[in-house]
C-alpha cells in the first residue's frame, strides 16, 4: 500500500509588502530593469541554467518572459507589464520601473493605501487630461503628409536597443526601411472601414545590415530553385498569374489513425489511390489555367513533375504563418481538401520571379495591389538579429498606433520631467473641494503628489548609465543630462546643449535644478503648446498611445500591490 501524506494547510502570508525579502526583491528587480533603461542601456543575458540558448537583450519582452519570478507580488507586476508589452509592444520598461518606483515610494507614506489610491487616481485623471489636451507642452502631431516625425518615431525605437548594435548609417537606412514597409501596408483605396495590411520579416543571418531591403509581395524559400533557369509560368488571357493556394498536406500519405478507422478492400493501395487522386487535381489546376500552386505543407514529388511539365510552379513548405498574407494578397482561398477543387478559391498574381540573398533563393510573388510586403531583414550575428527583429517589430507597431491615433510624446525623459513639474504645479492649485471630495487632507495629498512625480522623474533618471548629473530647466520642464566628470561648481549652461528629447537648445536662461531632488520646482506657464523647434531636430520621441498606457498600467498594478493584505498558498 502506498505512503499517503496528510494535507498540509494553506500558507497565509500577511503585509506581503512589510517582509525584507519582498522588499529587497523589489528593489533588485527595479535595479535590473533600470540599468537596461534607454540608447546606452546595459545588456543582460539570460540563461535558465538547465541547458538551452543565452538571450542577449535589453528588451523587456524578452526580460521578463525569460526572468525567473519567485514571489507573487512580483509576478502581479511582471504579469501586468507583459499583458502591456502584448498590447503596445513599446514602453515595457517605462511601465515596469515607473510600477516599481511608484511601490517604493508610496510604501514609504505615512498614508493608508486606500487613501493613496484614491489621490493617485486623481493624479492620473489630471495627466491624462493634460497629454490629450492642446495647450499639452510634451506632445507633438505627426503628420503623415511628411516622413520626418514617422522617421524620428521609428528611429528612437532602434536607437533605444542597444543589443541591435547599430550605428548611425545603419539605423537610418533600417528606419527608412521599416517605414517604407509599413507604408506598402496601408491600402490606397479605402471604402469604410480601413484595414491595414501585412509586412512579413525574412530572416538573412551573417549579412550586413545595409543589404537589407523591403520589396512589395511574399517571398517564399525555395532551395531547390535554380537561378540560373527562367521561370517559365503560365499566364491567363489577361495576362495575370492564376493562383492556388492548399492549406492541407498534399504528399499522399495515407489516413492518420486519429482521422478514425479506413476500411480498405482487398487488392486496392491506399498510397496509390491518394497519389492518383493528387493528379487528378494537378489535372484540373492545369485545365483551369492555374500557374502557380502554393502549398502549405507537402507536395508529392510526382505531382510536382506533372504541374512542371504543364508550366505550373509548384511551392511546398510555404508554412502556417503566409497563409493569411498570401491569400489576402492574391484574393485566394485556402483550400482545404483535395477532394472538393472550387475555381471560386483561385488568387491572382501580377509577376513571379526568382530573388537571392545572401545563400537562400526565394520565389517572388508581386502582387497587382500591394498591400503585403516582405522585409528581408540582415545583421551580422543570430543574437543582434533576433534582437533587431522585435525591435523592428516594435517600431511596425508603433506606426500602426499613430496612424491611429497621430501623436507622439517627447522622448529621452522630458515628458516624465515636464509632466512632473506640470503635476506639482496643479496640487499647488488645488481647491479645498477637491480635497473633501477626495476625502483627505492637503497635507496627504501633498505628499502622495510628490511621490508620484518623484517616481516620474526616477524613470528619466534611469536614462543616465554614466554617473552624471541631471537636470530640469525652470522653463520648460525638459531634463538635461550632464556629462560625467564635472562637479556642481561648474556653470550648468556651459555643460549642456540640449535636452534630452533635443527640441530645445542653451540658447536662453532656463535656470536649473538638480533631478535628483527630494523637492521640485513649481511649473511654469513659459512651456509652449507646439514646439518651436523642427521636427528634423528631435532626438527621440515616444509612442503616444503606448507610455499612456504605461503611465496608467503602472499606477493601477501599483496600487493593486500597495492593497495586498495576504498572500494564500497552497502548500499541497
Amino acid at each position: 500500500m502506498s505512503h499517503l501524506e496528510a494535507r498540509k494547510p494553506p500558507l497565509f502570508i500577511s503585509e506581503p509588502l512589510s517582509k525584507d525579502k519582498v522588499s529587497q526583491s523589489l528593489s533588485l528587480l527595479s535595479g535590473i530593469l533600470k540599468s537596461c533603461y534607454g540608447p546606452a542601456g546595459r545588456l543582460k543575458q539570460l540563461h535558465n541554467g538547465v541547458g538551452g540558448c543565452v538571450c542577449t537583450t535589453s528588451q523587456s519582452a524578452a526580460i521578463l518572459s525569460c526572468l525567473p519570478v519567485s514571489h507573487h507580488v512580483l509576478r502581479v507586476l511582471t504579469a501586468s507589464v507583459q499583458n502591456h508589452v502584448s498590447r503596445f509592444s513599446d514602453c515595457g520598461l517605462f511601465t515596469a520601473i515607473l510600477c516599481c518606483s511608484l511601490i517604493e515610494n508610496f510604501k514609504s507614506l505615512n498614508v493608508a493605501p486606500c487613501t493613496v489610491a484614491k489621490i493617485s487616481k486623481h493624479l492620473l485623471s489630471l495627466c491624462m487630461a493634460y497629454l490629450k489636451s492642446e495647450a499639452c507642452g510634451c506632445r507633438v502631431s505627426v503628420d503623415f503628409g511628411s516622413v520626418e516625425t514617422l522617421l524620428c518615431l521609428v528611429r528612437s525605437v532602434l536607437t533605444s536597443k542597444p543589443a541591435c548594435m547599430l550605428n548611425k548609417a545603419e539605423v537610418d537606412h533600417l528606419s527608412t526601411l521599416i517605414l517604407k514597409a509599413f507604408m506598402f501596408t496601408v491600402p490606397c483605396h479605402v471604402e469604410t472601414h480601413a484595414v491595414l495590411g501585412k509586412c512579413t520579416v525574412v530572416p538573412v543571418k551573417y549579412r550586413r545590415v545595409e543589404d537589407s531591403t523591403v520589396l512589395p509581395g511574399l517571398l517564399i524559400e525555395t532551395p531547390e530553385i535554380h537561378l540560373a533557369k527562367p521561370l517559365t509560368v503560365k499566364r491567363t488571357y489577361s495576362n495575370t498569374i492564376k493562383i492556388a493556394v492548399f492549406c492541407v498536406s498534399m504528399s499522399g500519405d495515407c489516413f492518420s489513425p486519429e482521422e478514425g478507422t479506413v476500411t480498405v478492400h482487398c487488392g486496392i493501395s491506399l498510397e496509390t489511390s491518394e497519389l492518383n487522386q493528387l493528379l487528378n487535381v494537378g489535372k484540373q489546376l492545369v485545365n483551369d489555367e492555374v500557374g502557380l500552386v502554393v502549398c502549405q505543407k507537402v507536395i508529392h514529388p510526382s505531382l510536382k513533375q506533372y504541374l512542371k511539365e504543364n508550366q505550373v510552379i509548384a511551392v511546398d513548405r510555404a508554412g502556417l504563418s503566409l497563409m493569411e498574407p498570401l491569400s489576402r494578397m492574391t484574393g485566394s482561398k485556402p483550400i482545404a481538401s483535395i477532394h472538393s477543387l472550387s475555381p471560386s478559391c483561385y488568387g491572382s498574381l501580377e509577376d513571379v520571379r526568382v530573388e537571392s540573398f545572401g545563400s537562400k533563393r526565394f520565389v517572388h510573388l508581386i502582387p497587382k495591389d500591394t498591400v503585403v510586403c516582405s522585409l528581408i531583414l540582415c545583421n551580422r550575428n543570430e543574437t543582434a538579429w533576433d534582437e533587431l527583429k522585435r525591435a523592428c517589430e516594435t517600431a511596425e507597431h508603433v506606426l500602426q498606433l499613430t496612424i491611429k491615433e497621430p501623436l507622439a510624446l517627447l522622448g529621452g525623459g522630458c515628458t516624465e520631467t515636464h509632466l512632473a513639474s506640470y503635476i506639482r504645479h496643479k496640487s499647488r492649485s488645488l481647491s479645498t473641494s477637491s480635497f473633501k471630495d477626495l476625502d483627505c487632507s492637503r497635507t496627504q495629498y501633498q505628499l502622495v503628489a510628490d511621490g508620484f512625480c518623484r517616481s516620474l522623474e526616477s524613470v528619466a533618471c534611469s536614462l543616465n548609465h554614466d554617473g552624471g548629473e541631471i537636470l530640469t530647466d525652470m522653463v520648460y520642464g525638459h531634463c538635461w543630462f550632464v556629462p560625467s566628470g564635472f562637479s556642481s561648481v561648474f556653470n550648468w549652461s556651459d555643460l549642456v546643449s540640449k535636452c534630452g528629447c533635443g527640441i530645445h537648445g542653451n540658447t536662453e536662461t532656463l535656470g536649473w535644478r538638480l533631478l535628483q531632488g527630494q523637492f521640485g520646482s513649481p511649473f511654469t506657464q513659459g512651456c509652449p503648446g507646439e514646439p518651436s523647434g523642427k521636427v528634423s531636430d528631435f532626438l527621440a520621441l515616444d509612442c503616444f498611445a503606448a507610455k499612456c498606457s504605461g503611465i496608467q498600467v503602472a499606477l493601477e498594478t501599483a496600487n493593486l500591490i500597495l492593497d495586498l493584505s495576504y498572500v494564500i498558498e497552497d502548500q499541497n
